[in-house]
């Protein structure tokens, strides 16, 4: 069986979920909107169609989603210009799949902010394949649409994705993962609800290596 791993960005590769709170929050005060403490969690998993319109239609901002989006993505290349912080683990896990066989990265988080992050991380061309949820439907993760990644340069799914969990708001998102022909690897634990949908559960990007790759495809084989 042909296998592909397929990683997350924000919160598996590197911790940017504080950057985008940040910078969303400052443009609401720049714009003098104060800022709903739903919001944040909200928009976690959002594509940019998501929750660039969150934004208009529920926080406030100004202007069509198109501009809030551009807004908060000029923001966030300011801090990604400035350092990314790469999680413990982060690259090595990514070249020790590479070496394994093609990988691809599945991300919520727009095109460009992807593309800086992995040129920040020296891993780029390490992937075979590469897709942010506004590159397709619109929809962002668990829809199955992101791991189908269409990106560059060839088309890669695969029966094993590297995500850190499947958002704690939507307990449908494990179904439609598999919907999907991926088994969910989680790096930290979920809802305890989701956990048993896992294909498997790690502490660290340490513990993701091909012994446990192969471990999953027997298990869903038999």
């Amino acid at each position: 069986m042909k296998s592909a791993v397929i990683f997350d960005m924000d919160g598996t590769l590197i911790d940017t979920e504080y950057v985008w709170d940040v910078v969303r929050r400052g443009l609401a005060k720049d714009h003098g909107i104060p800022w709903p403490e739903a919001a944040t969690r909200a928009m976690m998993g959002m594509s940019t169609p998501e929750w660039s319109g969150y934004l208009v239609n529920v926080v406030g901002f100004p202007g069509p989603p198109s501009a809030a989006a551009n807004e908060v993505i000029k923001g966030m290349l300011v801090h990604y210009r400035q350092g990314v912080e790469v999680l413990p683990g982060a690259v090595a896990s990514v070249q020790r799949m590479a070496d394994r066989g093609p990988i691809g990265l599945a991300s919520s988080s727009p095109r460009r902010l992807i593309d800086a992050a992995l040129d920040v991380m020296g891993i780029t061309d390490l992937f075979s394949a590469i897709r942010s949820t506004e590159e397709g439907n619109g929809v962002g993760k668990p829809d199955p649409d992101a791991f189908f990644c269409g990106g560059r340069p060839r088309r890669l799914s695969g029966p094993l994705r590297r995500y850190r969990g499947f958002d704690q708001r939507n307990p449908g998102g494990a179904q439609r993962g598999n919907a999907g022909h991926c088994h969910p690897t989680a790096l930290r634990a979920p809802a305890p609800a989701l956990l048993a949908q896992c294909a498997a559960v790690i502490d660290t990007l340490d513990d993701l290596d091909g012994f446990l790759i192969d471990k999953v495809l027997q298990r869903q084989a038999e």
